[in-house]
């Protein structure tokens, strides 16, 4: 399916108040830390994101797609930006983020010095995947973060939700044009979405135990039978992602088969606390 989306980079900042970190949303502890294990992952993803694409960027001649790379680039460093200030927050709450966030780096670091570039970026295009369909939950269901939750955090994450939808082709796009439609390209980008999301559910969820274990709520069977309804529920994140997730092993797959553009048509109203905010700090600033 052809369809041309241009990102846009939003240049926000949220600053997320320091005393909700471990327990902004409004179901409690554990949901909060569940999000807050996915921040962590962030800032050293997107930049392995970036460093994938740019890679290929002197290859890319198509006018419009190199323009879309610029923008991806920039909504993916507001993204690491914003997340790495969240997890700050988190380490001086004693979540250990910086050491899971050190591990990370250096899985990702491993890649870049031990496999081609093009599974690196065949990395990236599956993780992007992964990414573009949990977006669409969470907006499809805005439930899931709740309207009682923190204004500041779901801003946080409506953004950045819309920005991967906005630019979930991008990465794929690439990939096509250096890689081609062949057999080759196709085994290399399944087996990695496969590899990739084995190994961010393995981290994800050790490192959600022992966040929510730091925190005491290791034996609190409520908060955890409460967070996997919201993750593996009828409508859970995970549990409506499944289906759009399998559509990836489609030989003529193409991420804007997945026509949510109508989601991106509520920017302004998802991020209207934000958007007014950051104009009374310019304006105050400005005085």
């Amino acid at each position: 399916m052809s369809v041309s989306i241009l990102p846009t980079r939003r240049d926000l900042k949220f600053g997320l108040p320091a005393e909700k970190a471990v327990d902004w949303h409004y179901a409690g502890m554990h949901v909060s830390q569940f999000y807050n294990t996915l921040s962590l992952f962030f800032p050293v993803g997107e930049r392995f994101f970036i460093d994938s694409v740019r890679n290929y960027r002197d290859q890319i001649t198509d006018p419009e797609l190199k323009q879309a790379v610029t923008a991806f680039i920039g909504q993916e460093a507001m993204h690491s930006r914003e997340h790495a200030e969240l997890n700050d927050l988190l380490h001086a709450a004693g979540v250990p983020v910086e050491a899971q966030e050190a591990f990370v780096l250096a899985l990702l670091k491993g890649v870049q010095k031990y496999t081609p570039q093009s599974v690196q970026l065949a990395a990236t295009v599956a993780l992007e995947h992964l990414t573009a369909i949990l977006a669409d939950a969470l907006l499809r269901n805005p439930a899931l973060l709740g309207e009682d939750s923190d204004e500041k955090f779901v801003g946080l994450w409506n953004w950045h939700a819309l920005e991967e939808t906005e630019h979930k082709a991008v990465a794929f796009d690439v990939y096509t044009t250096v890689m081609g439609k062949t057999l080759t390209a196709y085994g290399l980008r399944t087996s990695m979405l496969v590899l990739s999301t084995s190994v961010f559910l393995a981290l994800q969820y050790a490192f959600y135990f022992e966040n929510v274990r730091r925190k005491g709520g290791l034996l609190n069977v409520k908060g955890w039978v409460t967070s996997l309804r919201y993750q593996w529920g009828r409508k859970g994140g995970f549990s409506q992602s499944v289906l759009n997730w399998l559509d990836w092993f489609k030989p003529g797959f193409h991420p804007w088969d997945h026509d949510n553009r109508a989601l991106l048509e509520n920017v302004d109203a998802l991020l209207a606390p934000i958007l007014e905010d950051n104009a009374k700090r310019k304006k105050t600033k400005a005085a």
